[in-house]
């Protein structure tokens, strides 16, 4: 079968939206999995071993609590900062409590500045993108078990670094910002560690 210019225009010219259509929709899922790989934009890794080993280099780190508008809690970490030895196990709690007089659910997000550290800080434990039902009055303690990477020490790029913010914010669940930063605008809220 020989095929026509106009047959190669048209197959090409058909070809090509459902190309980008198809590109348009791994746009979302393929960003968020660069920055989970890369760390791009302070987003944090997970890991599923401690480090295997610590430096004497020491790092602070700093924790911060947010909630959106519309979420009637309190929030705040146990202790606003600590500091800890690249590689060594840090363990943070946050405390959290429902102000309203109806239960209320909501989720919580998180990034870390400078964002690039974000390939550095390592959680072992996390109560982030877990939907949370606080029922009027209730209160809650939320661990976070996490490291900095000992790698960080051999990176030029951020020799200057000597503090790190780890930053949550709860949202009400289906808020479409919380779902933004998960990378779907339609899907509930999914559990991540």
């Amino acid at each position: 079968m020989v095929m026509t210019k106009t047959t190669r225009f048209g197959l090409i010219a058909a070809f090509v939206p459902l190309a980008m259509l198809g590109a348009s929709y791994a746009a979302v899922p393929l960003y968020q999995l660069f920055c989970q790989v890369t760390g791009y934009g302070g987003t944090t890794q997970v890991a599923t071993a401690a480090a295997s080993t610590v430096l004497s280099r020491t790092i602070q780190v700093r924790f911060d609590a947010n909630v959106a508008p519309g979420v009637p809690w309190s929030f705040k970490p146990e202790k606003p900062v600590v500091s800890l030895k690249l590689g060594e196990n840090g363990l943070a709690f946050y405390t959290v409590k429902n102000e309203s007089d109806r239960p209320v659910t909501a989720v919580a997000t998180y990034n870390v500045t400078p964002h690039k550290v974000g390939p550095y800080f390592q959680k072992l434990e996390c109560f982030c993108f877990q939907d949370r039902t606080l029922q009027p009055g209730e209160s809650m303690e939320l661990p976070v078990i996490f490291y900095v990477d000992p790698a960080l020490a051999t990176d030029r790029n951020v020799d200057e670094v000597t503090e790190v913010t780890l930053s949550y914010t709860f949202f009400a669940v289906g808020d479409k910002a919380i779902q933004a930063s998960q990378g779907d605008l339609t899907a509930p809220p999914v559990a991540n560690p």
